[in-house]
């Protein structure tokens, strides 16, 4: 399988001005991220509030600047190109955001919001756009007719299905979707769900799902990144993942998911302490004020993302 993303040594900082003295700060918002996305491919990226999964997001798709690291999307450097060169290649990667209410202008009727794109890339003619507008329409399971009210209009899952119609607007090769379900309630989540699977059949597309909720990582996505404090501390195919994590972290996820089976016993993994601060990340493994099987040296060396077994990767030293 071809490469259509790659991410390498991705690191993301944020300047922080504070104190009397007026000292700098910095927040490792991503620190050292390495991340790959084949062609047809969903990759699942999961961990705690504030891991910094949104914000390597942003950074893959240049929404916001990187601090250091390389981008390279269907073999080309997005550093090398031009803003017009740069322009044209957006239209190959979209992304569906969480709020479907706050991304949509409530100014803009839907047919205008989701043709609105096209106008801004000149493409088509204005009856071409209309008419693909429709066409959009239906394929999210919306009726055309709908196209003139406004985002105030439809409930939670109608316009997330508008977001997903904007996104496919260019005919993109790669979506991005920020907890794209998480605003939803659960039967609707499901909707929205199988709708993403027929489309990305239809289209070819590939997909990175963020996602806190790991029930909808494991029905959706083929390989899942787990990340803590900006770094990916495992990395496999959903089911290897989900069967036999390696990762203290990892599991600790996992026996939070809920089971509809109340009586069903669970070895639930309580993590003692909060997630330390990304100003001032602990040294060595980022996880082990936390981690339940820490050892010597585990506050001293750093682990690197190693591969474990055929397709597993982890950053654990005895894991």
């Amino acid at each position: 399988m071809t490469n259509l993303l790659s991410v390498e040594n991705l690191k993301v900082h944020f300047p922080v001005k504070g104190g009397f003295c007026g000292c700098k700060d910095v927040v490792h918002a991503v620190d050292g991220v390495n991340l790959t996305l084949g062609r047809g491919e969903t990759l699942g990226i999961v961990g705690e509030s504030g891991c910094g999964k949104t914000t390597t997001g942003l950074a893959a798709m240049k929404l916001i600047e990187k601090t250091d690291g390389k981008l390279l999307f269907n073999g080309t450097d997005l550093d090398s190109l031009t803003p017009p060169e740069m322009r044209r290649t957006r239209q190959k990667m979209q992304m569906i955001f969480q709020d479907p209410f706050s991304s949509l202008n409530p100014r803009m009727t839907v047919n205008r919001a989701i043709g609105e794109p096209m106008k801004v890339h000149g493409m088509g003619s204005e009856s071409e756009r209309s008419d693909r507008t429709a066409w959009l329409l239906k394929k999210v399971g919306l009726s055309p007719e709908q196209g003139n009210r406004y985002p105030h209009e439809f409930s939670g899952g109608q316009r997330q299905r508008i977001g997903i119609a904007r996104a496919l607007a260019l005919n993109p090769m790669m979506i991005i979707g920020d907890e794209p379900v998480s605003a939803l309630d659960v039967s609707i989540q499901a909707q929205i769900i199988n709708l993403l699977i027929d489309i990305q059949e239809e289209f070819n597309l590939s997909y990175i799902i963020i996602s806190h909720d790991l029930a909808v990582v494991e029905h959706i996505c083929d390989r899942i990144a787990v990340m803590y404090l900006g770094k990916v501390v495992e990395e496999g195919t959903c089911e290897e993942v989900y069967a036999n994590p390696k990762h203290p972290y990892t599991k600790a996820l996992l026996s939070a998911i809920p089971h509809p089976d109340p009586d069903r016993p669970r070895d639930r993994i309580i993590l003692s302490g909060d997630v330390p601060s990304p100003i001032h990340p602990p040294k060595g493994c980022s996880f082990h004020p936390r981690c339940p099987n820490r050892q010597e040296g585990c506050d001293l060396v750093e682990p690197e993302l190693e591969t474990k077994e055929a397709g597993r990767k982890a950053a654990c030293h005895y894991c």
